[in-house]
């Protein structure tokens, strides 16, 4: 006589659901595009009847901004994660620009110009955009601020010098979209040369290794 086991269905919490389906959209809207993030698209990736995902994101336009405020979030932590102990502003900085150029930082540069493309047509998007350029701009003039505390930076005005950092960078990432390479070095550092300006650091500190060319 055979017998069938049949699989213990896990049930999930409504917030554990609910970030499993945000970190799908996530990867989609990374790999894929905020426009290729649909109930149904989400619901074959996790397995599920499209009915879930839309018990917890009624209008998919709520999911799409969550989906991009969840990268956008992960990125800032991972960049510029704050109350690291052992990391002076200067340290930080160091990193963050080691990480904010070539191919692996090329996925979430395209995300960014999705979102502000999109986001001209859908305001619930829009608003996200805008908290996370807010939160992008209030972190990184924390970090100047306490660079300039402790005597490792100078600025006059601490937000004004992230947000001609942080204008750099989004000019810089409009070539993800394009794919082109191979720019000179002095292109390739160019958000570090304006940081190294802004904040009154001898050039190359924040890349002591420079590519000849």
């Amino acid at each position: 006589m055979t017998s069938s086991v049949q699989r213990k269905r896990i049930r999930k919490s409504p917030d554990d659901r609910r970030a499993e389906i945000v970190g799908a959209a996530a990867t989609v809207a990374l790999t894929e595009g905020l426009e290729c993030i649909t109930l149904r698209r989400i619901a074959d990736q996790l397995a599920v009847r499209p009915g879930l995902i839309s018990h917890y994101f009624p209008a998919v336009e709520d999911l799409v901004a969550e989906a991009f405020g969840s990268a956008a979030t992960a990125e800032l932590e991972s960049l510029l994660p704050v109350g690291a102990p052992d990391a002076s502003p200067l340290d930080l900085l160091t990193d963050f620009f080691a990480r904010t150029t070539g191919p692996a930082y090329d996925d979430m540069s395209r995300l960014w110009l999705n979102a502000r493309h999109l986001s001209r047509y859908r305001p619930v998007l829009r608003e996200r955009v805008l908290t996370q350029e807010h939160l992008w701009r209030g972190r990184l003039s924390s970090v100047v601020r306490d660079g300039v505390d402790r005597g490792q930076f100078r600025a006059e005005d601490a937000l004004l010098a992230a947000v001609r950092i942080l204008v750099v960078i989004d000019g810089l990432a409009g070539h993800a979209n394009t794919g082109l390479g191979n720019h000179p070095s002095a292109a390739t550092r160019f958000a570090a040369a304006t940081a190294e300006r802004e904040l009154g650091l001898p050039e190359g500190t924040f890349s002591p290794t420079v590519d000849p060319a």
